[in-house]
């Protein structure tokens, strides 16, 4: 298959398998969830630290909570914030999982079965590879740098913000060559080490097939923009529509209004994110289907 091929059947799949879409979603509304609280908590981190000059402490949101309100709805709050936290953080590797499966499956015309097993069973393999690229996300980036700016000695915060840039960098670079490793892992039943080398031989062996692939998935780039956007977008129209209502409803309600109105706006958001992500992963999975079926650049001849 060439890479238009590839990327015509990947979107065929995405728009035509249901079950599919249903796990991207699940994983990009959870994604999106907690790249919204790390950019609330910077965002708060930032005007403390830049606009007051004030010191900020970890918990600082935390003990206004608790002096605010009686102490089980405190307790309330913050054991539903920490299970959900919890949540965000091991969900989209487990829909990763059946996502690559199910598109395997889609390609080769098999029953649309087994998203549960694939993703329970490929859980701790795809989450290993991706503890090996921690810090290849952006977000992690800006949290290790507030980190820095706010505990670190004066004279080491920027060499300490050069080496994180630095490893994020690295990590990245990590990444490209690690692209085929997730599928390794769920579609041959590799183990991590021997998934991550057959990923970088694949990527080696293959280059100017997956940059050219890589050219045509600009749409990868454009998802990010609007996620960036959306991110940033939500938490406005947030308090916006917040601090509007509390001019003529108590701040109870009002609080209460604008805390649905996130949410759905987030469903609305992961609802548009879903096909994007499907789709960037299915080109990815038929993308190492081809590449697997291959002879290996360094064998002649074979026994």
């Amino acid at each position: 298959m060439t890479p238009r091929e590839i990327i015509a059947e990947a979107w065929s799949i995405t728009t035509r398998e249901v079950t599919i879409r249903r796990w991207s979603f699940t994983s990009s509304f959870f994604e999106t969830l907690l790249n919204l609280k790390l950019l609330v908590y910077q965002i708060y981190f930032a005007y403390e630290y830049f606009g007051r000059g004030g010191d900020v402490g970890f918990f600082d949101i935390e003990i206004y909570l608790y002096k605010s309100m009686p102490f089980w709805v405190f307790l309330i709050i913050i054991t539903a914030f920490i299970s959900l936290v919890v949540i965000e953080l091991f969900m989209p590797h487990l829909c990763l999982g059946a996502i690559i499966g199910l598109a395997a499956k889609s390609h080769r015309k098999e029953e649309m079965r087994g998203g549960l097993v694939l993703a329970l069973y490929n859980f701790f393999p795809i989450f290993a590879i991706h503890e090996f690229l921690m810090l290849s996300g952006l977000s992690t980036l800006i949290t290790a740098s507030s980190l820095i700016l706010r505990y670190i000695d004066p004279a080491l915060k920027f060499p300490s913000i050069y080496m994180a840039i630095t490893l994020f960098i690295v990590a990245n670079i990590l990444k490209f060559l690690f692209s085929f490793a997730e599928e390794g892992v769920v579609i041959r039943k590799q183990g991590i080490f021997t998934a991550i080398g057959r990923s970088f031989k694949l990527i080696v062996s293959h280059l100017g097939h997956v940059v050219f692939l890589i050219l045509l998935l600009l749409v990868i780039s454009l998802r990010i923009l609007i996620n960036t956007l959306m991110v940033l977008l939500i938490p406005g129209i947030v308090i916006g529509i917040g601090l509007l209502l509390t001019l003529f409803l108590s701040t109870t309600i009002s609080y209460t209004i604008a805390g649905v109105v996130g949410v759905i706006l987030i469903f609305i958001a992961s609802y548009f994110f879903a096909y994007l992500y499907a789709f960037k992963q299915t080109v990815w999975t038929l993308t190492y289907l081809e590449l697997s079926s291959q002879k290996d650049l360094d064998v002649i001849e074979t026994a």
